[in-house]
């Protein structure tokens, strides 16, 4: 679909048309549209979005240093391709923020904060009942972004936000959609109690969950657990490897 083409102003508050181009092209990666190592053609791009080719340059270096596009000489933008390394980083990085996220939500959320995200996991429902799995992940998404901001943690949040996106893809990565939404209604029934226990220990099993699951789709594998250096990160994986076995949810 074409995005709005008139360039944006001061006044108007509209994004700049760059930041629209890189926002659609950033939504297809996230969403599974994009696989990992599919070329993204400027003029394909700027034909398919009804824009010019230069926001669509614009917007693939701005993706570039986001981390979801890498540019090669030869070969032009292709999606990159995380390898079992970065994979295994992000949710180490995950595991430690967002489930402080979650007890902090438990402790702090707003009775307003709290219903608000059960309309998110009925919304998340009613996607499921209808297998529409884009919705299962838009609600996803919003899901742990409003995590997030119920813990009222303003460093918390400024950690975690540079990540969003890319942690976004990875919660796309799990293909069984009822139990992704089972799994949000157990840690929102604990945050609901206050129960700031409960919600952490749900919190480390969704984040472990869903590791083995990227893990599995992703490279063929479970998470090598017993091969961890003490410090929590994972064996490198070589990057050919990681493109030969990578795959979308």
């Amino acid at each position: 679909m074409p995005l709005d083409s008139a360039l944006p102003c001061p006044e108007n508050g509209r994004a700049p048309l760059r930041d629209q181009v890189r926002d659609a092209i950033r939504s297809r990666i996230t969403q599974g549209k994009a696989a990992p190592g599919i070329r993204l053609v400027e003029r394909e791009l700027a034909a398919e979005l009804g824009v010019s080719r230069i926001p669509v340059r614009e917007a693939l270096r701005m993706l570039e240093t986001e981390g979801f596009v890498q540019v090669n000489p030869r070969r032009g933008a292709v999606v990159r391709v995380l390898s079992r390394q970065e994979v295994e980083e992000l949710f180490d990085v995950r595991r430690s923020l967002e489930v402080l996220a979650c007890r902090r939500a438990a402790e702090r959320a707003t009775a307003a904060e709290i219903a608000a995200l059960g309309t998110i996991i009925e919304a998340g429902e009613q996607a499921v009942a209808r297998a529409d799995r884009t919705g299962v992940r838009t609600s996803n998404g919003k899901f742990h972004d409003a995590l997030i901001l119920m813990a009222h943690n303003e460093l918390l949040a400024a950690l975690l936000s540079p990540l969003q996106d890319r942690l976004h893809w990875l919660f796309a990565q799990n293909e069984n959609l009822a139990e992704l939404v089972d799994q949000h209604r157990d840690l929102f029934a604990a945050i609901a109690a206050r129960d700031a226990d409960r919600a952490e220990a749900l919190a480390l099993a969704h984040v472990e969950v869903n590791r083995a699951i990227a893990v599995r789709l992703l490279f063929g594998r479970t998470p090598r657990l017993a091969a961890r250096s003490r410090n929590g990160s994972a064996p490198a994986r070589g990057a050919g490897e990681a493109a030969g076995d990578a795959r979308t949810g």
